[in-house]
């Protein structure tokens, strides 16, 4: 077994300095009534910081736009009382020596109305739909556009006034960000849809108007995916030099650090290459890049065709993600539901002590442990 500690080695982001490249990875979990973060949700932060996670990226928590919202209890990142709890939960994590970015979210088309608390309101897409092919959602407006592109910089603006240490912008797994990068959903005939810059314009501006609040010193991290969950065969780009032409304009546009979402980190993302997909972005934008997908864990959290539930999953080993941060391939690894099922996992780890690990159950997501 390899020695974990290459884990635990300081490293900057560009402006954002950790103590160690663990960062927890953001997950839904439902637990925010009133969609104010409250005591437990505060402790279920510090807890993980306290066992030594260098960077918190939060679940998913809601821009200020009727429509962002798809899931009963999630966290928003606006008004008075939800900032303030916010503001608690960013205390706790730097008391404890932790660094911590919200994560800013619009689930666009995914939305169904009726989902509480906002009711009728429709879901939100470039084209109207959730899947490729069945338009059921509102076809977005260059106003309603405009509207999500402003409730986006003012939860960087605001993330940044609470003390936060980074912003990161969920333009992953399906939401309303890539929903205008992917082709199947953005059938739109203006300057937003069409070629691949055009679909990508809406997250370049998301991206320069919270960079405009919030300065050139603080860092955005841009999550972003090849699959969605409406398909996870989905692809984005099939080769480097298509992934290379697809980064470069978010490079441009502000982005200091990206944060690569896959299933299973160990895969290549392309042909002729081990590197897997933090690893290309890394190499073909230099900027620093976060690997995630089912960390520490034998398999991953997404159930395979044919299967009606999440799954359960046991500890596995560090082996290949240690030789991979050896091989300099990417910066930070994010870990999910390992720290789930392990609140202490990063003092654990550190330590050696590997056997006292736990599985992970679908049923610990709703768990405060």
């Amino acid at each position: 077994m390899k020695d974990p500690q290459k884990l635990f080695e300081p490293v900057s982001l560009g402006n954002l300095s950790l103590p160690n490249r663990i960062a927890m990875a953001p997950m839904t979990r439902n637990a925010s009534p009133n969609n104010i973060p409250n005591d437990a949700n505060i402790e279920y932060y510090r807890k993980r910081a306290a066992a030594g996670v260098g960077l918190i990226i939060t679940e998913g928590t809601c821009v200020n736009h009727p429509g962002a919202s798809g899931y009963p209890d999630v966290p928003y990142f606006y008004g008075e009382d939800r900032l303030a709890g916010w503001k608690k939960v960013v205390d706790a994590v730097h008391a404890e020596g932790g660094k911590i970015a919200p994560q800013l979210w619009h689930v666009g088309a995914v939305r169904k109305a009726g989902t509480p608390p906002e009711g009728d309101v429709p879901g939100y897409g470039p084209s109207g739909m959730n899947v490729p092919g069945k338009q059921n959602r509102h076809v977005m407006t260059e106003s309603d556009i405009a509207d999500v592109i402003r409730a986006f910089a003012e939860g960087a603006r605001d993330a940044k006034a609470i003390g936060c240490d980074a912003v990161e912008l969920h333009c992953a797994h399906g939401y309303l960000p890539d929903q205008f990068l992917w082709e199947g959903t953005n059938q739109r005939a203006d300057q937003y849809g069409g070629s691949m810059e055009n679909r990508a314009r809406f997250v370049v501006e998301i991206i320069k108007a919270c960079r405009a609040e919030v300065g050139t010193e603080f860092p955005i991290i841009m999550r972003w995916s090849q699959w969605k969950q409406q398909d996870y065969t989905v692809k984005l780009v099939d080769t480097p030099e298509q992934l290379e032409t697809f980064l470069s304009p978010f490079v441009d546009a502000g982005v200091d650090v990206f944060h690569c979402s896959t299933r299973r980190f160990w895969e290549p993302e392309f042909e002729g290459s081990d590197l897997n997909l933090a690893g290309w972005t890394k190499k073909l934008t230099g900027k620093p890049t976060i690997t995630v997908g089912s960390v520490g864990l034998n398999a991953d959290f997404l159930p395979q065709p044919g299967e009606t539930a999440f799954r359960s999953a046991e500890p596995a080993s560090l082996d290949e993600l240690i030789s991979r941060i050896e091989n300099n391939e990417f910066d930070v690894v994010a870990v999910g539901r390992a720290l789930i099922a392990n609140p202490e996992w990063p003092a654990l780890v550190k330590a050696g002590r590997f056997a006292e690990l736990e599985s992970y159950s679908s049923k610990m997501l709703m768990s405060l442990k």
